[in-house]
């Protein structure tokens, strides 16, 4: 199920991720959740590829997500 808010996102991911990485995954994951209509795996897909947004721009540091290093260009 696509989800409206991040109030919505599963436990998981509400009580360890700062919101910005939330608002990344809720888009990745109702993108691929549109994407895969008709895959009978169709949300667990949906979450790897949300998880895979995040690891994008987030890393973890201990138990915090935190923003990566931007590289100097």
């Amino acid at each position: 199920m696509p989800y409206q808010t991040n109030d919505q996102l599963p436990p998981s991911v509400r009580n360890h991720l700062p919101e910005h990485a939330q608002d990344i995954y809720r888009a990745a994951f109702n993108h691929a959740y549109g994407a895969y209509a008709g895959d009978a795996k169709r949300e667990a897909r949906a979450h790897m590829i949300a998880w895979a947004a995040v690891k994008r721009g987030y890393v973890k540091d201990g138990e915090c997500w935190v923003p990566r290093e931007k590289t100097a260009s």
